[in-house]
């Protein structure tokens, strides 16, 4: 409660006790009991505010207790700002780290398939590079790392951490779609001869081989086949 509050609650108390006192001896003019009141209203003020008065004017002091809250809310505006720069220098800064790593991982990653992707006759390099890229990483130190679908390095028959060539000359061993048919030459001979159609299993025929294509046809003309 407010010393205000405090000096009211008594001046009220003491006037119902003034006013009870006055009818109980004399009847006073409403004059008289208005200056009373003011009188003692004076005196409770000045009793209880006493021991505040090193602390000055109780106007001021409330001015100066707006004034400090106002000053505290603009400082928190204040930080709010500084954070929100911080933030930003931040988002920056990560945005450069995020631009620095891209181009690392363009020359130690990318560009190593690529290469080996033409070196063993992909296809379509591109593609190569889009299905393996995702096994091969930057490790904390900044060195290319060859991982299987669950993130542990890989390791060649040596025990040595497998690089990106071997990773590229694996797959497309394992999947022959993926490269170019070996050019045919004069002196290049089918694993498959046409002389030998009508023994053949053509379930063992690669119609993504030129030559195999040829020895299928000529092996549905022998046999009559449309």
């Amino acid at each position: 409660m407010s010393v205000e509050q405090t000096i009211e609650n008594a001046t009220d108390a003491a006037s119902t006790e003034t006013e009870n006192l006055a009818q109980a001896t004399k009847t006073y003019t409403q004059e008289e009991v208005d200056n009373m009141m003011a009188r003692m209203k004076g005196s409770l003020q000045k009793k209880l505010l006493k021991p505040y008065e090193d602390l000055g004017d109780p106007e001021e002091l409330r001015a100066l207790r707006e004034e400090a809250a106002k000053k505290a809310q603009a400082e928190q505006i204040k930080r709010g700002e500084f954070e929100k720069t911080l933030q930003e220098l931040a988002a920056k800064k990560d945005a450069e780290i995020q631009k620095r790593d891209s181009i690392i991982k363009e020359y130690k990653v990318n560009t190593p398939i690529l290469s080996a992707a033409a070196k063993y006759n992909a296809v379509n390099a591109e593609q190569v590079k889009a299905l393996l890229s995702q096994n091969v990483r930057l490790n904390q130190d900044g060195e290319v790392e060859v991982v299987d679908s669950k993130g542990s390095v890989r390791y060649d028959d040596k025990g040595v951490p497998l690089d990106v060539e071997n990773l590229v000359k694996e797959f497309l061993d394992q999947n022959s779609h993926f490269k170019l048919a070996a050019p045919s030459t004069t002196n290049t001979k089918s694993n498959i001869s046409a002389g030998e159609s009508k023994k053949i299993d053509i379930t063992k025929l690669d119609m993504k081989n030129p030559e195999h294509r040829k020895v299928y046809a000529e092996y549905r003309k022998q046999n009559g086949i449309a």
